[in-house]
Order: C-alpha cells, then structure tokens, then sequence
C-alpha cells in the first residue's frame, strides 16, 4: 500500500519509474584547460563522474576536437540533453567567462542537435574542492578529479530542482 505522504521528489520518481522513460543528462563544468563530464543514471536521478577532457585549445581546431568529443559522449551515453554550469558573478550578474560559455554551447547545441541548460555553477568548484579535502584527497592530486566533482554537483543540482525549475 502506497504512502501518502510522500514528497513531491518521491512521486515524480515513481512516476518516472511507472513510465519507463529514463531521460539521461550530461553535465559538464567547462573552464579554460578542463571539462568535467558526469552523466545521470539510467533512471535519471543521481549523477556520476565520468572523465575530465583535457582542453586541446579554446579557439581554432582545437575547439572543434573538443566539442566532436563531448557529442561522441552525448551519443554513447544516449542524453536527452546538457547541462553545462553557466558561471556568473557572486552577485548574479554575468562575467567575461560566461560569456564564453555561452557561446561555447550554441556550437554544441548545433552540433549535438541537443537542448542546452545553462545552470549556476557559482561556488560549485570550491564545493568540489572541499568535498575532496574531507575524503581525504590530498589538494595536489584535485587537479585529475575536481572538474569531474565539479560537474556531477552542477548536474545533481539540475536533476534534483525537478521538470518545474529546469523550464522557467
């Protein structure tokens, strides 16, 4: 007999669940010498690190070898979308960096053919760092995995605001 007094988070996960659709993301923390990749689960609830790509060059050929491989992970991993963390000022308004940013997922949305979230992202690489100092990793060795941390934060952050939040 089912619980009635269950949250909003738990009913839309039984109703994923009863569907049978999974809709699976791709987040990624996209800064000047990294990206961070991690993926939703095949239920679409929790988010898992993948790898972080090493930047080949933010402009020219490099860029595109970029972008090709992030398609080649939209594809394997089978997304309905990305999410990729839009970093704005403390105070919310928008920085050089977004920019960039910006522009940076208009090609891969016309590259992919997929729908681009841009989500705030503000903090979420110290929240990276501090999450690894307390499991024991030694600051030196951040640098292979924080971008990795990065992204599963920003992606969790996505899946957990739920459908009503992600669309404004």
């Amino acid at each position: 007999m089912p619980c009635r007094n269950r949250g909003f988070k738990l009913d839309a996960r039984d109703k994923k669940l009863a569907s049978g659709t999974y809709p699976r993301y791709l987040g990624l923390d996209v800064g000047m010498r990294r990206i961070g990749v991690a993926v939703s689960d095949e239920l679409g609830l929790t988010a898992q690190p993948v790898l972080t790509l090493e930047r080949r060059s933010r402009r020219g050929p490099g860029k595109k070898d970029d972008l090709r491989s992030l398609a080649r992970l939209a594809r394997r991993f089978g997304v309905v979308g990305i999410v990729v963390g839009n970093p704005a000022h403390l105070s919310g308004g928008e920085s050089a960096q977004a920019v960039k940013i910006q522009a940076f997922t208009s090609e891969l949305a016309a590259l992919t053919g997929l729908p681009v979230h841009l989500w705030d992202e503000r903090l979420s690489t110290r929240e990276a760092h501090r999450i690894l100092y307390q499991a024991g990793h030694a600051r030196q060795r951040h640098r292979r995995v924080v971008d990795q941390v990065a992204a599963t934060l920003i992606l969790q952050e996505f899946l957990d605001a739920g459908p009503r939040e992600r669309h404004p």
